[in-house]
């Protein structure tokens, strides 16, 4: 899947907002062309709440770059999984991470893997997924709506 693809997928799901951060945006220049997805049924980017998906286009130099995201043609889609989700996924729950994070190469492409930074708040991240990333987002989605108030 490409970012495109993701996003046309995502925007599909009901209660859908998908925030694409840049220079006509308030957020900082470091988020430029990321890709924020959130359930917001009112139709507005949420001030207070998390997205449920992601897609980064970079490394964040000083905090994230594990996953080598400065490569071209190389981006990364982050689910919000769970705790049950992300255990079924990886083998072990997210509070576990810091025992198998050395042991992880976050820079392999289409498999699912913990987030590099966010694994142990139940993220998972895909770089350049397949077709896996359909049921990940739509689960993801799911959960983002019934907690919705």
């Amino acid at each position: 899947m490409t970012e495109k693809d993701i996003i046309e997928f995502v925007t599909g799901l009901p209660g859908v907002v998908v925030f694409t951060a840049g220079p006509d945006t308030a957020a900082p220049e470091v988020a430029w062309g990321d890709t924020f997805v959130y359930y917001a049924p009112d139709g507005k980017v949420p001030e207070r709440q998390q997205p449920f998906a992601t897609i980064v286009t970079k490394d964040y130099p000083g905090f994230d770059t594990a996953s080598d995201l400065n490569r071209p043609e190389v981006f990364r889609l982050n689910v919000v999984a769970g705790r049950a989700m992300f255990e079924r996924l990886l083998g072990y729950p997210p509070a576990a991470h810091a025992e198998h994070h050395a042991g992880i190469d976050y820079t392999v492409t289409d498999r699912v893997l913990p987030h590099p930074v966010y694994a142990v708040q139940g993220w998972i991240s895909i770089l350049n997924p397949g077709e896996q990333a359909r049921p990940l987002l739509t689960d993801a989605h799911a959960r983002a709506a019934a907690r919705h108030r």
